[in-house]
């Protein structure tokens, strides 16, 4: 019964009929409504928080609370199925082509002069962690992820927010065979050229290169 009230709340949501911020009822109407008991109901309640739907606020305005489900939240689910799923990282990187490539012919052709300067600079700032010794997964992970932004297509940019757990995955057992190093922040450099000037062949080969090199350092998906 508890999977019928989460169900039946979904689509309440995927009509329109309920919206992120909106108050649930509370848990004697909730009961009420569906015929069962508060523990059913508290049941339903925990399955949607834990999914990103539902934040619970304690005190006189508290109540049950609809959210949207963050990227990073959905990132993190994702990254725990794969591990569950033994996935490996080359398994991951496999997808990372098909879906980083594929990105790439709208983020050259959509890219704003506030893409281009975003993704210099953090280029810049990449160079400068190097320097420092502090450059790490997050910020590589994250030029990916601006990268997409640049297509201006919500879809696009969800998928590769979702893909942020993976990615970050895929990118650390790639280091744990090789430190980082100057030339993936220096490919990250003539990613954002290749953006600057609508180079779209440019563009690919930096990316199937950068990509090959991580495929290379976590091996076969067959190991």
């Amino acid at each position: 019964m508890s999977q019928v009230i989460v169900d039946q709340i979904k689509v309440l949501i995927r009509d329109g009929k309920l919206q992120p911020g909106d108050r649930l009822p509370s848990e004697r109407e909730l009961c009420q409504r569906f015929g069962v008991s508060r523990v059913t109901v508290r049941e339903a309640l925990r399955v949607l928080e834990a999914s990103g739907l539902l934040t619970i606020r304690v005190g006189a305005h508290g109540g049950a609370f609809l959210t949207t489900p963050s990227a990073e939240r959905l990132g993190e689910g994702l990254a725990d199925l794969i591990s569950l799923a033994r996935m490996t990282a080359a398994n991951v990187t496999e997808a990372r082509f098909i879906v980083e490539l594929g990105v790439l012919p709208l983020a050259v052709e959509r890219a704003t002069d506030e893409d281009v300067e975003a993704l210099f600079a953090m280029v810049a700032e990449a160079e400068q962690a190097l320097e420092g010794g502090t450059y790490n997964i997050e910020m590589s992970a994250a030029f990916h992820i601006r990268l997409a932004e640049c297509t201006h297509n919500p879809a696009i940019e969800m998928l590769m927010q979702s893909f942020h757990g993976p990615m970050r995955m895929s990118i650390e057992e790639s280091h744990l065979a090789a430190p980082m190093s100057r030339q993936g922040v220096e490919e990250h450099r003539r990613l954002a050229e290749a953006v600057k000037q609508r180079d779209l062949e440019a563009a690919r080969d930096v990316m199937g290169t950068h990509l090959d090199r991580t495929a290379q350092r976590v091996g076969s998906t067959t190991d």
